[in-house]
């Protein structure tokens, strides 16, 4: 599964793509209120899709199985990682620092401890350095792979073509910015993901 899109299977019944990207959006949020790095967001959404498309999940669990995985994505990107209680506070008291424990052991089972992910903020930074692309461009495309991580459809996509979506978006919103640099050319246009 590394560095791969997800089967394109549906998202359990009971978990819409609109309950999902509730989720993630909180998830985004907790990551910058605790200021941690972009591929931890990256990893534990990863994880969140992988976990849906294996295991079923009751709507009332779903923000517990989103805490869990950004919880493990911390344990993996992260110098320091948070405590149970606090990232359980940050969920408003709805689990305890026991049900998130427990939600982690469920998670790397059902995940078979299968959690190297090379997310697209990394490829998003070799493909912009091969294609000399100038700081505002990178921000750009950085903004426009956080917003892919809202859409269920895109973990569909494998890391790299979504990185590549981005920089070339951003690449046509900035043209100005876009410098001589010749564009990268591991992927060709009408091959990549619409971003919307």
């Amino acid at each position: 599964m590394a560095g791969q899109a997800l089967p394109k299977t549906d998202l359990p019944r009971a978990v819409t793509a609109e309950m999902r990207a509730l989720v993630v959006d909180w998830l985004v949020q907790v990551h910058e209120y605790l200021g941690l790095a972009g591929d931890t967001l990256y990893l534990a959404v990863h994880l969140l899709d992988s976990y849906l498309r294996v295991a079923p999940v009751r709507l009332r669990h779903l923000q517990l199985l989103g805490v869990a995985c950004l919880f493990v994505a911390c344990k993996v990107e992260e110098s320091t990682r948070p405590e149970p209680a606090s990232l359980c506070l940050l969920g408003a008291g709805s689990f305890s620092p026991a049900q998130l424990l427990r939600a982690e052991r469920r998670l790397l089972r059902r995940l078979n401890f299968q959690l190297y992910y090379p997310g697209p903020l990394l490829c998003l930074g070799l493909l912009a350095a091969l294609a000399r692309s100038r700081p505002r461009v990178v921000l750009l495309a950085t903004y426009f792979l956080e917003l892919s991580v809202l859409e269920a459809e895109a973990a569909g996509w494998e890391p790299g073509r979504r990185a590549a979506a981005a920089l070339a978006l951003a690449q046509r919103v900035l043209p100005h910015e876009a410098g001589e640099a010749p564009e990268p050319g591991l992927y060709r246009y009408c091959s990549l993901p619409q971003l919307h």
